[in-house]
């Protein structure tokens, strides 16, 4: 693969605003774009086919896995999700900066296949804000929230697989990092050991 422009990949546990952050960047950059996926969930209201996923059904799903269309693909809350190494390509082939906001078993895959990417851990301030932030979403139920908190609890123990650890605490400073690390391909001031250790110890805490 010829990369003109450059790959990232963004992960983060549901509710750490990893989506905001990126959305924010994108309307800040024009050179920066995040690779649709597809998916075999239903499309919610709202959403727009091409634009933020390509809907498609299982068995289409499945025959792109066994033509290796994919440079990475999950089973996320029983859906399938995955990244078209086509679509990537093209959009590399623009220069553009290419985001991929993927979960870890998926970054794991896209590391594989290319070597040359940056990935990035977006870290919620604490446990309690993470559950507080998915209750205000107003949208889950119980037992949906304390799904999530246990995928959450799985994602963020990976975090250490990742090459750049954001803490969103303050979202302004959280995206001026961002920034650093996506548009301006500088790194920026790491998380110190001894506050990143608390703070893992408190996010894998069991409830």
């Amino acid at each position: 693969m010829i990369n003109k422009g450059k790959l990232f990949i963004v992960s983060a546990p549901s509710g750490a605003g990893k989506t905001s952050l990126v959305k924010a960047l994108m309307d800040a950059h024009s050179e920066v774009t995040v690779s649709i996926s597809h998916t075999t969930r239903k499309m919610r209201p709202g959403e727009v086919d091409g634009k933020d996923y390509f809907f498609t059904n299982v068995q289409d799903f499945k025959q792109m896995i066994k033509q290796n269309e994919f440079i990475e693909y999950a089973k996320v809350f029983d859906h399938y999700y995955g990244t078209s190494l086509k679509s990537v390509e093209k959009q590399l082939a623009k220069g553009l900066k290419v985001i991929l906001e993927i979960d870890w078993q998926g970054a794991a895959q896209v590391r594989e296949r290319i070597s040359d990417t940056k990935s990035i851990f977006i870290l919620p301030p604490s446990k309690a804000e993470l559950e507080k932030r998915l209750r205000g979403r107003g949208q889950d139920s119980e037992e949906i929230i304390a799904r999530r908190m246990r995928d959450a609890e799985n994602e963020i123990s990976h975090y250490e697989e990742f090459d750049y650890i954001i803490l969103n605490d303050d979202f302004d400073q959280a995206l001026i990092e961002l920034t650093s690390l996506v548009v301006e391909d500088m790194s920026h001031e790491p998380i110190s050991e001894d506050k990143l250790q608390a703070l893992a110890s408190d996010l894998l805490s069991k409830c």
